[in-house]
């Protein structure tokens, strides 16, 4: 019944995003907005951020153009959750089915519901979508040789050309709006995730094969010398080519913003990089100082860079709003021994803080976080507190659809921050670890009592694996100590307290799904 009644609030609400769009300023008013989404690129992973040992001078650059946020997130340490809370404007964890998902999962997002994209074509945006995707597709049984569907174009994407999963997952393959590029009839492509398929070599049927070894879990059907979670046989023709990955990303980035110049569009470019497995382009192999993830880092950061010459050579770079961050924090060996822990050399990708990928410490949600409009936004730094979450609202005010409409949302009006505006962004603020712990944000003061579940397994040397943290309740001033070690919950018994009645409060608000 709740659910029923939650429906009829989404169709009513899209309802008056579109009824709405008449009322709106001239689109030459209104920014392009992209939103370039990193993969596991961490706080101090961007020589922006402090890092020595890689050297990202095109995002530095729009960091120097626009806002370099120090106190950015993500709403949870892993990617499906973050990923459904910038479309959806939702808490992840309202979801119990927005978690890490295989590479066949169903759609995740109720195609009825309200997302960003809807939003952008409400207000009269051409909207786009390229690169990594995690979401689910479809019902939870494709035919991957047919029409895919429900997927981001249901979602409110006028175009797609996106990875279905990640790209240690199966199916290998590109999607462009519903169906896979390249297929060929005679060839047709099976996914599965229960056992094997087909007669592909596997990472534990011919380790030899494979550039470098993996984990039990990544010992799947092998694409281009490296296995894969789960088993794919068939549709050879269209297989992807890993190092070839971020340019054709990037390509249809390009030709998105090139076919709509002349009008407002919204573009969500997801670039892979710089999860795993790290397989960057062989001109970018050994030109960072800490391996192979950092010259993946330093292939995002020319990527980003060709982007942005796009922008500006179109004549769009004033007229765009670009903000750049990353879907959780930083992690070195993620199910390949690819050496990024030996050649780390120093190199520490959360920067000054605790945790990454995965965890409920700061380094697991803390991002990179910039913001560029030039000629609008002032450049500089700004401290306050803003979260990915919030993008829905922000940028459909930005957009001209009145505040009101997305007020069902965990989602908030954050856009004077973002713009520079105001010093003031959230005062609250909701974190998530790979599992159900929640931690509440308010000002310099972190709590949570974290929910055993299974952690990844620590790999020696792991800075970003941290061990996790004792039992019981934690309290932290991350002003005083941003490292999250002294845990001073029995020093403030009332603060404990008061924030988690607050923490349970928000939990059990909102709608659930």
């Amino acid at each position: 019944m709740k659910r029923h009644a939650f429906r009829t609030v989404l169709l009513l609400f899209v309802s008056a995003l579109t009824l709405s769009a008449a009322d709106l300023p001239a689109p030459l008013l209104r920014p392009n907005i992209v939103i370039i989404l990193s993969d596991d690129v961490g706080y101090g992973d961007l020589s922006s951020y402090g890092a020595t040992k890689v050297s990202t001078p095109h995002i530095d650059a729009l960091a120097a153009s626009g806002l370099r946020f120090t106190d950015g997130h993500c709403t949870s340490s892993t990617c499906t959750p973050s990923r459904y809370s910038i479309l959806t404007g939702q808490y992840a964890f309202r979801n119990k089915k927005a978690v890490i998902l295989p590479g066949n999962a169903p759609l995740v997002i109720d195609p009825v519901g309200p997302t960003l994209p809807k939003v952008m074509q409400a207000a009269g945006y051409a909207t786009g979508f390229v690169g990594k995707w995690h979401l689910g597709l479809g019902d939870g049984n494709i035919d991957w040789n047919k029409t895919i569907s429900p997927g981001p174009d249901e979602l409110g994407f006028d175009y797609s050309y996106f990875l279905p999963a990640t790209p240690d997952r199966v199916p290998c393959v590109y999607i462009q709006d519903r169906s896979v590029v390249g297929l060929t009839p005679n060839d047709p492509l099976s996914v599965n995730y229960e056992h094997n398929i087909g007669q592909e070599p596997t990472g534990q049927s011919r380790p030899d094969l494979l550039r470098y070894p993996a984990d039990a879990q990544h010992s799947g059907t092998i694409v281009d010398h490296i296995s894969r979670i789960g088993w794919m046989a068939g549709g050879h023709s269209a297989w992807w080519t890993d190092e070839e990955m971020a340019q054709q990303f990037l390509s249809q980035a390009q030709a998105f913003v090139l076919k709509n110049k002349y009008r407002p569009f919204f573009l969500y470019y997801c670039p892979h990089n710089i999860h795993v497995p790290r397989a960057p382009n062989g001109r970018f192999l050994h030109t960072s100082e800490c391996g192979i993830r950092g010259d993946s880092i330093e292939e995002l950061d020319a990527t980003v860079g060709a982007f942005l010459d796009t922008l500006k050579q179109a004549g769009l770079a004033e007229k765009t709003l670009v903000i750049f961050s990353s879907d959780n924090g930083p992690i070195f060996n993620d199910g390949y021994a690819d050496g990024s822990i030996k050649e780390a050399n120093g190199h520490k990708p959360a920067g000054p803080y605790r945790g990454g990928k995965y965890q409920i410490f700061e380094g697991g949600t803390r991002v990179p976080f910039i913001v560029s409009w030039p000629g609008t936004i002032a450049p500089g730094t700004s401290t306050a507190m803003v979260n990915q979450l919030d993008l829905f609202a922000s940028l459909a005010e930005l957009a001209g659809i009145p505040q009101t409409a997305a007020s069902r949302s965990d989602s908030q009006d954050v856009l004077a921050a973002l713009l520079g505006r105001s010093t003031q962004g959230r005062t609250t603020m909701v974190e998530q670890d790979s599992g159900p712990t929640l931690a509440l944000r308010e000002g310099p003061w972190k709590f949570f009592v974290p929910v055993p579940h299974a952690h990844k397994k620590l790999e020696e040397g792991d800075t970003t694996q941290g061990p996790s943290p004792p039992p019981g309740p934690q309290l932290y001033n991350l002003d005083d100590d941003p490292h999250e070690d002294h845990n001073v919950a029995a020093e403030h018994p009332d603060l404990v307290k008061k924030m988690s009645e607050e923490l349970a409060r928000i939990r059990n608000a909102g709608p659930q799904a």
